[in-house]
């Protein structure tokens, strides 16, 4: 892809946002940081001497210089070090960004040193298991030359060497691996399928993997709030940042521009640790599509049952991190080859939820793709596909503007693995149609359920999470897309996992009915007898943003949306049901 096929608007100083932390600031030098440093109230104090490079210069490829920052243990032996890739200030671990979070969460900013990068591993912990860190800042970030790019096969190729420069380091044994949630995940995907030499492991821990179908056009409807703040709050730098807005704007079906910012899962071969969860509508299913597609013959799994920065800074799953990178940087004989390679959670949604269940894929053995059937007349979810035809409509900006379906389980029911939904649909007043699709469960009652991903559920995160935060509290298994982008791709859609080609729109003529094929969020859910299961459809953002203050998206639809049930329209949904 040729760089004129980015659009790059202006940056903006480093120092004038609030990821800018104590040691943000242009200073290079080597530091020795005694046992006991601590970089400020209320950051712990780190456990063990620590050698700190600080704006050490590497020279890309392409001649474009970056800066990073080192943390190593002090003394003569070499160690292999561990890559935090991102765009968010190496020095941010102070700042006020990277606080608020912890506060919003519900994370104690005292687990930490302040010495690591937002969402990376915290120096502090491993230097003192003989690791090193390096935390970069990236091109186009900071005082780093060249302009930033968003999610692209460059960042791949600039970590490439970044890695090779760490592994011949005097100081290096020659292992580099790479960790961290979210952005930091994501570059794991390009970086290993450049193949570099140096990488030894990747701990992906929840990111999305495809630009186009997982934040910009996701379903291929342009909601671009979170997109938004990404470009606007996450790249700041002296030069330009890749505007993907502007292009998700110019360019709305699939293209070279969007074809590169897909990692080559198939070359993606090295160990591999995958964190992943149900409750992530930003990085769900990017993280079990890569975990399906990478060629890594040794790769775990593990599903979670809260939210990423919980999950990564909980020590139980640090150590647990440390047992894989000790075996496969230091070779350590720890019995980490007797870990699943899958282990799965089930969540109850009323305080039961189950987790580390061991299994050898995903979804586990045992489970069947079953067949629920939509009733437009009575509105329930059928085991057999009603004989006589009905429809269930709503019109766009009235209410009600959604329809659901329910069925009540008589005895315990699990569902793991990937729903989706077959719909027959017609647009009365309009040419097309934009669906989102929410399944909940309920009690016996008929109450919603709902649980949070994070540790605080004060007042505060009620307010942001009653419309919208929706990583920040699991509502159910979620799934959009624009009808009139409904074609499939022969290539990419395994049997229970629909997805679009996104290359050509077929709008919708007047009466015209057509079926469409919608992927659901995977799934881990339990249902107890009389507990009810809830399909709901509609026309707007039914879980709202993904994050607070955010702009939510708003269809441009019009008319009424029909649901056509039974007789040749046999809509359903489908849930993989695991057997007794």
């Amino acid at each position: 892809m040729s760089d004129d096929q980015r659009i790059y608007i202006p940056s903006r100083p480093l120092k004038e946002s609030d990821r800018f932390g104590l040691l943000s600031g242009f200073d290079p030098g080597t530091r020795m940081l005694e046992a006991g440093y601590q970089v400020a109230p209320p950051f712990r104090p780190i456990p063990v001497e620590i050698v700190f490079e600080k704006d050490v210069a590497v020279t890309l490829r392409d001649g474009v210089t970056i800066h990073v920052d080192v943390f190593r243990p002090a003394g003569a032996e070499k160690v292999p070090v561990i890559v935090a890739w991102s765009p968010y200030g190496k020095g941010q671990g102070t700042s006020p960004s990277v606080m608020g979070v912890f506060d919003l969460v519900g994370l104690d900013n005292g687990i930490m040193s302040g010495l690591a990068k937002f969402e990376g591993p915290d120096p502090a912990y491993w230097c003192a298991q003989g690791y090193a860190i390096c935390n970069p800042d990236i091109r186009g970030v900071a005082d780093s030359e060249g302009d930033s790019v968003l999610w692209d096969r460059q960042e791949g190729r600039d970590c490439y060497d970044l890695i090779e420069w760490l592994g011949v380091q005097d100081w290096c044994d020659g292992k580099v691996a790479m960790s961290g949630t979210s952005y930091l995940a994501v570059a794991q995907w390009f970086t290993a399928a450049e193949q570099p030499p140096h990488l030894a492991a990747i701990n992906p821990w929840e990111g999305v993997s495809d630009v186009y179908r997982d934040l910009v056009l996701r379903g291929g409807i342009p909601d671009h709030g979170f997109a938004r703040q990404l470009r606007d709050f996450s790249f700041w730098g002296n030069g330009q940042k890749e505007d993907i807005i502007a292009e998700a704007d110019r360019d709305p079906l699939m293209s070279e521009l969007w074809e590169q910012k897909i990692p080559q899962f198939d070359r993606i071969t090295v160990p591999a640790y995958v964190v992943a969860s149900y409750s992530n509508t930003l990085h769900t299913a990017g993280t079990f599509r890569a975990w399906r597609r990478i060629a890594s013959e040794q790769k775990w799994l593990r599903i979670h049952n809260s939210q990423e920065w919980p999950d990564y800074y909980d020590q139980a799953n640090v150590e647990d991190l440390r047992r894989f990178f000790d075996h496969v940087l230091k070779g350590v004989d720890n019995g980490w080859d007797a870990t699943p390679r899958v282990r799965y959670s089930l969540l109850d949604l009323e305080g039961g939820d189950r987790v580390d269940l061991p299994a050898e894929t995903f979804p586990p053995a045992g489970v069947a793709p079953t067949r629920y059937f939509l009733d437009g007349r009575s509105r329930l979810l059928t085991s057999a596909a009603p004989a006589d035809p009905s429809t269930a409509a709503y019109a766009i900006g009235v209410n009600p503007d959604e329809v659901s379906f329910v069925t009540r389980f008589d005895r315990e029911t699990v569902l793991v693995g990937y729903p989706k939904a077959h719909l027959w649909v017609e647009a009365a007043g309009s040419d097309d149609i934009d669906l989102f699709l929410l399944v909940q469960k309920l009690d016996r009652f008929g109450t919603t359920l709902r649980q949070f991903t994070v540790p605080n559920q004060s007042a505060r995160v009620h307010d942001v999470t009653e419309r919208g935060a929706s990583i920040l509290r699991y509502t159910g298994s979620d799934g959009r897309l624009r009808v009139s982008l409904r074609g499939l791709s022969d290539a990419l859609t395994p049997d229970d996992v629909p997805e679009h080609s996104f290359d050509r729109t077929e709008k919708l003529a007047a009466g015209e009915v057509v079926a469409v094929q919608i992927e659901l969020q995977p799934v881990g859910l339990v249902f107890h007898p009389g507990e009810q299961l809830r399909l709901v459809i509609s026309s707007r953002s039914l879980l709202g943003t993904m994050m607070p203050g955010i702009r939510e998206y708003v269809t441009a639809n019009t008319g009424q949306v029909l649901i056509h049930t039974g007789g040749e329209h046999a809509s359903y949904l489908q849930l993989p049901v695991r057997g007794e």
